[in-house]
């Protein structure tokens, strides 16, 4: 099975302690040593410096935060920099976090900010890639969801981390086309500057309610924003806030090496085994009951019953994240739930996107 490089060895939360904490040091990593990123240990727990330590190693819940993020949700920090002044921040860190046999390759990138553009979990940022286009004009901007909590993979709120596959596809002539931005952000190096707009978004934000049970459904790289959710909740401490609830993931992929994270969702599965689920669509590599590709809905079909209650919960949150074409499968399968007990799925899913409880970013 391939590992990624990010994985450290896989050494639990439950045994941290003060006397030997998990620590990183930026300025081994910004003069360019990258060679060991396992020395991180971005698997499973957030990192800190030893110039400005705002995380110390404690408990079962992994790290405590020292300091509170700028970002709050009553602060919500929308567009702080645009196209026409974008910041420019500077790639830390740039590897390739899927196995040989995914179709196509897929990175996890950390920026650094310096703590200039704080955002929030389900935010996204838009990336500038360098260069012009065939009119000598500035490359448009594409927006990526953040897959790295407020505190960002080396807990000082100075970086934020993007996951991104490179698209490379050929088109109606036979010609390859490559994606500018994609390929861009997989072939960035350490040192590089990067240009940077936002953060936006308002809708993907995490919800309010700490006892509250969110449902996320995502393909790919659509993990992003779920991986910091769930850092967040289970890897991270905070002095104001301490997740209770339960998060039930749905993930989506072709591969069995293009589960992204893998070993982070188990380890925070493995810690917190009431508070976690996790259940994989792995198409090429599983059947679904007509003997097809196992898709999201179809892994989601074999809890259907325990899902259908789920939404009817005020408490419940779904929130999906991922290639614009899953939405259809699941309002499929949706349909066919609700439709068992006499519901029209389309205008139930309108009064839960109403209520904030039905919330999708989809490409």
């Amino acid at each position: 099975m391939f590992v990624s490089s990010l994985v450290a060895p896989r050494t639990s939360t439950r045994r941290a302690n003060a006397a030997s904490p998990f620590v990183a040091d930026r300025r081994t990593i910004c003069g360019g040593d990258v060679a060991a990123p396992s020395s991180w240990l971005l698997a499973g727990r957030p990192l800190f410096c030893r110039r400005r330590r705002r995380y110390s190693a404690v408990g079962a819940r992994g790290l405590v935060a020292q300091a509170a993020p700028k970002a709050t949700e009553k602060n919500i920090p929308i567009n702080l920099f645009k196209p026409n002044a974008p910041y420019e921040g500077t790639c830390l860190y740039n590897k390739k976090i899927v196995g040989d046999d995914a179709p196509g390759d897929t990175c996890h990138v950390i920026i650094n900010h310096d703590g200039k553009l704080p955002y929030l979990e389900g935010q996204s940022v838009g990336i500038i890639p360098d260069g012009t286009d065939d009119r000598g004009r500035p490359h448009k901007l594409r927006l990526y969801s953040i897959a790295s909590t407020a505190a960002g993979d080396f807990g000082d709120y100075k970086t934020l981390s993007l996951v991104v596959k490179r698209l490379i596809y050929t088109n109606d002539k036979g010609e390859e086309v490559r994606g500018v931005c994609s390929n861009f952000l997989n072939d960035v190096q350490p040192g590089q500057k990067v240009k940077m707009t936002g953060p936006v978004g308002k809708e993907m934000l995490m919800p309010a309610d700490l006892n509250a049970t969110i449902l996320m459904l995502a393909t790919g790289t659509g993990i992003a924003p779920f991986r910091a959710f769930m850092r967040k909740a289970f890897v991270e401490r905070h002095p104001d806030y301490k997740f209770t609830g339960k998060m039930i993931l749905y993930l989506g992929v072709p591969t069995s090496s293009s589960l992204l994270y893998r070993d982070e969702l188990e380890e925070m599965k493995a810690n917190f085994p009431d508070q976690v689920e996790l259940h994989y669509a792995i198409s090429r590599e599983m059947k679904n009951k007509q003997g097809g590709r196992y898709y999201l809905q179809d892994a989601m079909e074999e809890r259907g019953e325990e899902i259908w209650q789920l939404l009817q919960k005020e408490n419940t949150y779904t929130y999906m994240c991922g290639l614009k074409g899953m939405e259809s499968g699941i309002d499929g399968f949706m349909s066919g739930l609700a439709g068992k007990d006499g519901v029209d799925w389309a205008d139930f899913k309108k009064q839960l996107k109403q209520k904030k409880r039905y919330l999708v970013e989809v490409y």
